[in-house]
């Protein structure tokens, strides 16, 4: 039976914490994971202190085959997302050759000793890269250090798939119904029941739309998965089926 590799996130920012920031990171990673057939675990959240990020970072590291952070990893006072990796792995920060030559190629003129922060890494980290994003991504261990600006988060995302090893890409099936969660919350612990390997969901919406609820069926077996969201289908009145638009 193969055996399922596991992730963590550690998402580090106090304007998250405050919510000046909206996280829109975690989706994308978690969608990626999924498709790698990575089951993604647990997801922290915690501000810009040194010595919280390294405690969660090893709390993470420790029970997690790979673990991504994501933000605090600009030229400012309060990116100290390297600092708080090395801190983790009781190393030093040197700077990156590579990464300060990068730097300095696309700042030009611009470029000033702030800006350099960017290439300071753990001591003994790897640069790691696709050959689709020029700019690599700090690996320390089983940790992937990921900027929090979501649009280069998501390019790196290629990197992720290059670089982590997955298992057997996870199948979903999703059932979008009229139905009342609590007029279906048997059907579906019975099933739980029936299809044990199965990841079974449910999700209720706000509205005036069709759609009430959404079960959701993944697992890796793809007959296995498609049995349960058949006989939910089966065990449904007909009406309550909805079919929303594109389906």
């Amino acid at each position: 039976m193969e055996t399922t590799r596991t992730a963590a996130a550690l998402v580090i920012g106090n304007e998250l914490l405050t919510g000046k920031i909206q996280d829109l990171n975690i989706a994308v990673l978690a969608k990626e994971l999924f498709g790698l057939g990575v089951e993604l675990r647990r997801v922290v959240m915690c501000g810009d202190e040194v010595e919280v990020i390294a405690a969660d970072l090893n709390l993470l590291r420790s029970d997690h085959d790979v673990v991504f952070t994501s933000g605090g990893v600009g030229p400012t006072h309060d990116d100290v997302t390297v600092r708080a990796v090395a801190r983790a792995f009781n190393v030093g920060v040197v700077r990156s050759r590579r990464i300060e030559a990068l730097l300095r190629g696309y700042l030009g003129d611009r470029c000033t000793q702030d800006h350099l922060r960017m290439a300071d890494i753990p001591d003994g980290a790897d640069l790691v890269s696709s050959e689709s994003v020029q700019w690599p991504t700090v690996r320390m261990g089983n940790v992937y250090v990921l900027p929090g600006l979501p649009e280069v988060f998501a390019m790196k995302m290629a990197t992720v798939r290059a670089h982590v090893v997955g298992g057997a890409p996870f199948v979903s099936r999703s059932v979008p119904t009229s139905s009342d969660e609590g007029a279906i919350a048997s059907l579906l612990e019975t099933l739980v029941d029936r299809f044990p390997g199965v990841a079974i969901g449910s999700y209720p919406r706000w509205g005036d739309g069709p759609v009430r609820v959404t079960v959701s069926f993944d697992g890796r077996d793809a007959a296995a998965v498609e049995r349960a969201a058949a006989a939910f289908v089966a065990a449904l009145p007909p009406d309550q089926l909805v079919a929303e638009p594109g389906v």
